[in-house]
């Protein structure tokens, strides 16, 4: 009985010991950990936003007020990793933005900017001024659907009118681009795109 008795403990003593260090073995940390694999990258920031044909008031404001918040750095394909394709500048992004937390899950849910550029495929084309004012403003699309806060339309609730119309005009003048980005992937579900994780994480 005894000898029984001290050969679970040192059983349990192993798996204890087991728990404790198996995380730190780099074998058990590449296959557990969601950002295995990944690549730290440096978003491009500052991008100008493109000059406009038009020379309206309210348009040079828009395009002022682009560069100010910095749409550029996100729907410019390749600029959230720090290469951006200025013939697609404001034209929707390839690269995905992970929208969920990427300690919990491989496979997080992502979005991709989409094309701001008035083209009437892929872009804002048909889209009235009102319905990009009513999507800077409350993150409501034209078809009533959120979109997810990581479009920081939460900020941009504090705009004036005069400053949403004003972006509104200034990318309905710009050059269309065709570019279609990919569709939105829930959580859980592999992304068939290069992704960058973006968010604020504190400590415990």
């Amino acid at each position: 009985m005894r000898t029984l008795l001290t050969a679970l403990l040192r059983f349990a003593q192993r798996l204890l010991v087991w728990a404790i260090l198996a995380p730190l073995h780099p074998a058990f940390a590449q296959s557990d950990n969601p950002l295995a694999g990944m690549t730290e990258v440096t978003a491009s920031k500052g991008l100008a936003a493109p000059q406009p044909e038009s020379d309206d008031a309210d348009v040079r404001r828009g395009r002022y007020m682009v560069g100010l918040l910095g749409c550029t750095s996100c729907h410019t394909d390749g600029a959230l990793i720090g290469e951006p394709d200025l013939d697609r500048s404001l034209a929707g992004s390839s690269i995905g933005l992970a929208y969920t937390n990427p300690m919990t899950g491989r496979h997080p849910g992502v979005v991709y900017p989409g094309n701001l550029t008035p083209d009437p495929e892929t872009g804002l084309g048909n889209w009235t001024e009102e319905q990009i004012v009513t999507l800077l403003r409350s993150g409501t699309g034209r078809h009533g659907r959120q979109t997810r806060p990581i479009m920081p339309w939460v900020s941009y609730a504090q705009l004036s009118n005069e400053d949403a119309v004003a972006i509104a005009r200034y990318l309905q003048s710009l050059p269309a681009v065709r570019h279609k980005v990919p569709n939105a992937v829930p959580p859980g579900t592999p992304a068939k795109t290069p992704l960058v994780h973006v968010g604020l994480y504190r400590s415990r």
